[in-house]
């Protein structure tokens, strides 16, 4: 298992990979707890490492809305079935965790929805960030409200820039 640190607009994010998938992006703030979870990892760079940050550039850049790399998502069913659900959710829109538990045949588990989404491991690219409250406001993010804000923004400018035929101009924090 190997891992590699990146500067994203977003804050610093730490990429872990096997030889077969993608196994973490994770905030600094939630690095120790998922790199307790992936047993010895190594910092040393991966082919897919690699892949990821040239994605993850491309989403930054307004560009790629969708990854490819193979994933690994270690956890239990309910944890599995919550990330599929978050995987469902276009890019540029938002769901509640109400809508969420719903699709998931769970709509009474709508605080452990809450709960699963910030155990997700694989942040960004398993997009928790799309998921907000019934009300419309922000809540709990791994990266704090900021980066999740920040997220959204991007997803809704590139949205609206890819119809209007422009790209969308990232603004730095």
């Amino acid at each position: 298992m190997f891992f590699q640190t990146w500067d994203a607009p977003v804050g610093r994010l730490f990429i872990a990979a096997d030889a077969e998938a993608l196994r973490a992006v994770a905030f600094e703030g939630n690095w120790p707890r998922i790199r307790s979870t992936l047993g010895n990892v190594q910092e040393q760079t991966h082919p897919l490492i690699e892949q990821t940050i040239a994605q993850l550039q491309a989403y930054f850049a307004g560009k790629r809305q969708a990854f490819d790399v193979p994933l690994l998502l270690a956890g239990t069913d309910f944890q599995q079935r919550t990330w599929q659900a978050l995987r469902t959710i276009p890019y540029g829109e938002t769901r509640s965790y109400s809508e969420q538990a719903g699709a998931i045949g769970q709509p009474q588990a709508v605080r452990a929805i809450g709960h699963t989404n910030g155990l997700n491991p694989i942040s960004i690219v398993v997009p928790c960030h799309r998921v907000i409250a019934k009300s419309g406001k922000l809540a709990g993010y791994a990266g704090g409200l900021a980066a999740k804000q920040f997220l959204l923004d991007l997803e809704q400018s590139a949205s609206l820039g890819s119809l209007l035929g422009r790209q969308p101009a990232l603004r730095s924090e």
